[in-house]
């Protein structure tokens, strides 16, 4: 899975060597925490949060189809 992020979230960004995936395991369900560049925070996000709506779709429809419960959060 933290391969699938970075898939889609380096192409978006400027620094894509500040992109950083940790997880976090509880009862049934995975939290995924991205956190990237000061300067690229808007362009993973998109207007009206847009963009981190999409890329939390993606992510937990591939976890749906590995019969996981998984969430994205975006830190600063």
């Amino acid at each position: 899975m933290d391969e699938l992020i970075k898939a889609i979230v380096c192409p978006i960004v400027d620094h894509p060597e500040d992109v950083h995936i940790s997880s976090e395991q509880s009862n049934a369900r995975t939290t995924y925490y991205l956190s990237v560049h000061k300067e690229d925070m808007g362009k993973v996000i998109g207007k009206h949060g847009r963009m981190a709506s999409a890329i939390r779709s993606v992510i937990h429809a591939t976890g749906v189809a590995h019969h996981e419960n998984v969430t994205l959060t975006i830190r600063e």
